[in-house]
C-alpha cells in the first residue's frame, strides 16, 4: 500500500514515515506543497496525507489542483486546532476525511486502511438547480451561463444548500456544517452571508433561489428561482 505524505514538519513526517512502513506501508514524504502536486501527480498512490498549512502551496491548493487534473486518490488532511481553516472547506474541495493534530499514530492507520478498503472515490457530479450550476472539482460556480466568484465561505455556503437543494435548513445547522461545531460567535452571520450569495446569485438575475422560510432558516430553490 503506497502512502504519499505531504508535510513541512520534518520531525512529524519522519515519525509518521517510520511508524506506517514498520506497518506495511510503503512511504514517501515531501515537504511542500508545489512536491506534493507533483508526486500526485507522477506516481500512483493507495491514499494521501495532506497537511494544511506548507510552504509554497497550502494543503488546499494542493487538493484543489490534484482533484482538477482528475487525480481521485483518498486525501486525509492534517489540520490544526486553530488553524486558519476548517474541515468544512476541505471537504468541498473534495477531501475524505481528515484529523486535528495533535493525533493517535493508531488513529491515523486505521483511518488510512478504512481509506483504502474504501478505494478512490468517482468524480463528483455538477450540482444544479435550475441554471445555477456548483461544479465540486473546479470550484466553478455559474448562473445562466456566467461565472459567479465567490469568497471561500460563499462558496462553502453555497455548497450546503445545493446539497440541500429544496429542503429548509435552520441557522444552527448551516453553522455547524460551514462554519465550525463549536463556532460561538454571532449566529446572524450566516444572514449576512445570504444576503452576499443574493447579491451575487439572485439580484443580477431578477431570481429567488435563495429563500427564507420564515421562523424555520433558508431553503434554496431546486428550480434555481
Amino acid at each position: 500500500m503506497r502512502v504519499l505524505i505531504v508535510e513541512d514538519e520534518i520531525p512529524l513526517a519522519e515519525t509518521v514515515r517510520h511508524g506506517l512502513t514498520e506497518d506495511g506501508f510503503v512511504v514517501e514524504v515531501v515537504h511542500n506543497g508545489e512536491d506534493g502536486v507533483w508526486a500526485a501527480t507522477e506516481h500512483p498512490y493507495d491514499v494521501i496525507v495532506l497537511d494544511i498549512m506548507l510552504p509554497k502551496l497550502n494543503g488546499y491548493k494542493v487538493l484543489e489542483q490534484i482533484r482538477e487534473r482528475g487525480i481521485w486518490t483518498p486525501v486525509l488532511m492534517l489540520t490544526a486546532k486553530d488553524g486558519e481553516y476548517d474541515q468544512t472547506d476541505a471537504f468541498d474541495l473534495g477531501a475524505d476525511d481528515y484529523l486535528t493534530k495533535p493525533f493517535s499514530f493508531m488513529i491515523l492507520v486505521a483511518r488510512l486502511h478504512a481509506l483504502i478498503r474504501r478505494g478512490a472515490p468517482e468524480r463528483p457530479v455538477v450540482m444544479t438547480a435550475g441554471d445555477l450550476s456548483l461544479d465540486p472539482v473546479r470550484r466553478r460556480v455559474e448562473r445562466a451561463g456566467q461565472e459567479v466568484v465567490l469568497t471561500r465561505r460563499e462558496y462553502g455556503l453555497l455548497a450546503y444548500l445545493m446539497r440541500h437543494r429544496g429542503e429548509t435548513v435552520n441557522k444552527t445547522e448551516i453553522l455547524e456544517n460551514v462554519w465550525d461545531p463549536a463556532f460561538e460567535g454571532d449566529p446572524n452571520v450566516v444572514e449576512v452571508y445570504i444576503r452576499y450569495l443574493r447579491l451575487k446569485l439572485d439580484a443580477p438575475y431578477n431570481r429567488n433561489a435563495i429563500q427564507t422560510v420564515r421562523g424555520m432558516g433558508y431553503r434554496l430553490d431546486p428550480d434555481g428561482g
